[in-house]
């Protein structure tokens, strides 16, 4: 066995898992391979169906693979599960356990003792932990009774607070305001960097929190990895791109049709404020005055254009083909 903190904290080998139906195959994990440095935060990201969950799923032993092999910690995670799942946590943002009529430290408290954790220990650990995350004025009261930005707090301390070797964290600040995500971040922040063994495993929509917390970076498309690194080296593939943001009255789908000119590299679209805000990539200046021509043709009106720099987002969508929260084609 490797020095642990020299080995991979994760690592997968030609990782596959394909979902067998009587009609069909679905080839989720097709080949992965993965390698995360102990102490790294790690980001996961892709757009759904990519793949992701499913890599997820493996690594903290809820699902087998087809074949290849996956370790975390050292440990094969199909052959040596029951020891492995005493080293990680999993946090999913938005969950709702269903203990509502426990209060919060309770709740944590009995969390703790499915680990084994002794209940001096633990609750030294709970009251450090939610003095750190703001929460101890909410320590006796019921679960139920906890705001959302309260309950996440609570789930991120539960997975702290068995003191996991690697903690996964899925969508973490989904949902939350402002203030709560800033809390949860700067406490995954502070417990990694209190150990130099410790990591994390991130997916999340918000490509802003990946940007700020994550060392390094894989992208998933098609049950594969279509790119990794560090988020400035991400970004700097779309560093010869001109990226314009465009904001249009709503009117019939132009999506597809801005994507289909030439010379448009990439092209999502949001709903803000009432309105289309569209973020092309466009392969010069040039290709601006075409998409001003579909414009002008489909009867909207011009609310805003403005050039930028890239975005992590912006290097996601071109190497993906699509943004985060759209559906794989057909």
């Amino acid at each position: 066995m490797p020095d642990l903190i020299q080995s991979a904290a994760v690592q997968t080998i030609a990782l596959r898992r394909v979902y067998q139906s009587r009609r069909e195959s679905v080839v989720a994990l097709d080949g992965i391979d993965l390698s995360v440095a102990r102490g790294e935060i790690f980001g996961v990201l892709g757009p759904n169906g990519a793949g992701k969950t499913t890599l997820i799923k493996i690594l903290v032993t809820l699902l087998l693979p087809t074949s290849g092999q996956a370790f975390v910690d050292d440990l094969d995670v199909a052959r040596d599960f029951q020891e492995l799942r005493h080293r990680i946590a999993m946090v999913s943002g938005g969950e709702n356990s269903g203990y509502g009529l426990m209060k919060t430290r309770e709740h944590i408290w009995m969390f703790s003792q499915f680990y084994g954790l002794s209940s001096r220990v633990a609750r030294a650990r709970i009251d450090e932990l939610m003095e750190r995350l703001g929460l101890t004025e909410a320590a006796d009261r019921y679960v139920s009774a906890l705001s959302s930005g309260m309950r996440q707090k609570m789930n991120l301390i539960r997975g702290l607070v068995t003191d996991p070797r690697i903690l996964f964290l899925d969508e973490p600040t989904v949902a939350l305001d402002v203030g709560a995500a800033r809390d949860v971040r700067r406490e995954v922040r502070r417990w990694v960097q209190e150990d130099p063994t410790r990591t994390v495993i991130l997916t999340t929509h918000y490509m802003n929190e990946a940007d700020e917390l994550c060392d390094r970076l894989a992208i998933v498309n098609h049950g594969r990895i279509v790119a990794q690194g560090t988020p400035p080296s991400l970004k700097q593939q779309v560093q010869q791109d001109v990226i314009v943001d465009l904001q249009l009255t709503l009117g019939r789908d132009l999506l597809t049709e801005l994507r289909r000119v030439d010379g448009v590299t990439a092209a999502t679209v949001t709903q803000q404020d009432g309105a289309d805000r569209f973020s092309l990539l466009l392969a010069d200046d040039g290709v601006l005055t075409s998409v001003l021509g579909i414009v002008a043709g489909s009867g909207r009106e011009v609310l805003g254009l403005q050039k930028r720099d890239p975005s992590l987002e912006d290097a996601f969508v071109k190497l993906v083909g699509r943004g985060m929260a759209e559906e794989e084609a057909p």
